[in-house]
């Protein structure tokens, strides 16, 4: 016995729609997770530094090269993230200590003109917070580092249309493990430059 017209289209469109089903259910990310675009005119990625024992000097990488984020709610192991920043573009507020930061004694820019940082692992440390373990690259050597992550925000919708998330990450390095070493002595005891070096990462992402 043939299926009429009317019945044989209903069929279809209920297998067409159960098929659409099983693939969405056997790919989570589909469903939850969403690619995002780092907004470099919204997010800054800043580091500070002991000077003298007695301050501290602030700084930050005012180009970014490429940030790209996945992100599923559902399942926070699953994120992803890749920042790569272009040392060059280093600022301190104070031309000859930027010349030289960009110069052989530390950032060695002509030499290592990025920095990056490919995340490993993503897991909940709290409410509205993460931890993350990537690999750090700097001066030309890979680190496994660890940043505290506040958020991400709620999604939210920008006057364009846009949907957007923001985060914020902090950690801290030790210079030397990167090959940065230089340093001067105090008549008074301590060095001019402090070894650790904090990081504070302030991102708003636009969804993909």
């Amino acid at each position: 016995m043939f299926l009429n017209q009317g019945e044989g289209g209903y069929r279809m469109k209920r297998n067409l729609w159960i098929a659409v089903g099983i693939f969405v259910l056997a790919v989570p990310g589909l469903v939850y997770g969403a690619h995002w675009q780092v907004d470099p005119d919204h997010s800054s990625f800043q580091f500070k530094v002991r000077h003298l024992t007695v301050s501290s000097v602030r700084g930050d990488f005012g180009k970014l090269i490429q940030g790209v984020v996945y992100f599923d709610p559902e399942d926070v192991s699953s994120t992803k993230a890749q920042v790569i920043l272009d040392v060059a573009s280093v600022s301190t507020n104070h031309a000859k200590r930027d010349e030289h930061l960009k110069g052989p004694d530390f950032f060695d820019v002509s030499k290592y003109p990025t920095i990056t940082f490919i995340s490993k692992q993503v897991s909940k440390a709290g409410p509205d917070t993460l931890k993350a373990t990537g690999d750090l690259t700097l001066h030309g050597v890979t680190r496994e580092v660890v940043l505290d992550i506040q958020g991400p925000a709620p999604e939210v919708k920008d006057p364009s249309g846009n949907l957007r998330r923001g985060l914020t990450a902090t950690g801290k390095i030790n210079r030397k493990d990167f090959g940065m070493t230089w340093n001067r002595a105090l008549d008074t005891g301590g060095m001019v430059i402090g070894d650790e070096v904090e990081i504070s990462v302030e991102i708003e992402m636009i969804r993909k």
